[in-house]
């Protein structure tokens, strides 16, 4: 598995599913200037993008931390056998990811705590299991942070009503509300501090309750941004949002805020959906950002 320490935490991706998303660079990034997929395109493909059929690709990961004598999950991907008529690209999956776990050391039981960085369709679904005909929490032992804002925004009983339309239908219910009916969430509001190198803060934009969870560690800086980017374009790019962003001015000036603060830090930049490195160094760049360098984690191409 591939694994980078950064101070007193190390980190390891572990994936899920890489490949299409199903949508062009015009669908997924509405507001992004069409050059930029052109006249990049020769390092945006494999990794971001099929160049044949000029669909985007995308990873779905999670960041597995191992900090202060805890095992942290950063988001949860997609899960197995959740049924998601509005999202037939993730709807009842078959995927590995529990056995790419236990390649890296981890058992469910193993787990301590679980950060969702928001609640959309791909980053709870590892939450739970189906067990028998009932969803249950996979991480029997785990304490899971979820957005307060986020919580209260898709619980269907608030009768709020999404950008995504129904295209998180059936999230909440198996889920999050079977974590949060065992006892197991913690809903936080604003920033939640959970050891001494790892913050997590509110970041709002792509939905209400959007988080980033920075690392501060010696000299070492990290932030993982869950959905803030889902392309490196958005980094070159920084206003341009995803179809999928709830609060478009928000989410660009999160996405600048974060990105600011990065390159003035020199923060290794991690995103949930990265293909190729997963990661990246930013720079300023006039009143933009440029990739500085990538992270030392090696690429992947090809499907689980």
């Amino acid at each position: 598995m591939e694994q980078i320490t950064l101070g007193n935490v190390t980190i390891t991706r572990v994936w899920e599913y890489f490949g299409s998303v199903e949508m062009t660079p015009d669908a997924f990034f509405p507001d992004s200037p069409k050059e930029v997929w052109n006249d990049d395109s020769p390092w945006l493909t494999p990794h971001f993008l099929d160049s044949e059929t000029n669909i985007v690709n995308s990873a779905i990961q999670t960041w597995l931390l191992r900090s202060g004598g805890k095992t942290i999950l950063v988001d949860t991907g997609v899960g197995n056998h959740k049924e998601r008529p509005y999202a037939p690209v993730w709807s009842h999956l078959e995927t590995d990811f529990l056995a790419n776990l236990a390649r890296a050391g981890v058992r469910p039981e193993d787990v301590d705590i679980v950060i969702n960085t928001h609640l959309h369709i791909d980053h709870v679904g590892w939450n739970t299991y189906l067990d028998g005909r009932h969803w249950v929490p996979t991480f029997p032992n785990a304490t899971y942070l979820m957005p307060k804002e986020d919580f209260d925004f898709w619980n269907p009983e608030n009768g709020h009503k999404p950008l995504l339309g129904r295209g998180n239908q059936n999230v909440f219910e198996d889920s999050v509300a079977p974590v949060h009916q065992a006892g197991q969430s913690l809903l936080w509001e604003n920033s939640h501090q959970i050891d001494a190198d790892l913050r997590l803060d509110a970041a709002p934009g792509h939905t209400p309750g959007s988080a980033v969870l920075t690392l501060t560690s010696g000299t070492d800086r990290a932030v993982f941004v869950g959905d803030m980017l889902h392309s490196p374009v958005q980094i070159l790019e920084p206003d341009s949002n995803s179809c999928f962003c709830e609060d478009p001015a928000g989410a660009r000036a999160t996405r600048r805020k974060v990105l600011g603060w990065a390159a003035d830090n020199n923060a290794l930049v991690i995103p949930a959906h990265l293909g190729g490195h997963g990661a990246a160094e930013v720079v300023r760049e006039a009143d933009k950002f440029a990739i500085k360098g990538w992270a030392p984690f090696a690429p992947y191409t090809e499907q689980a």
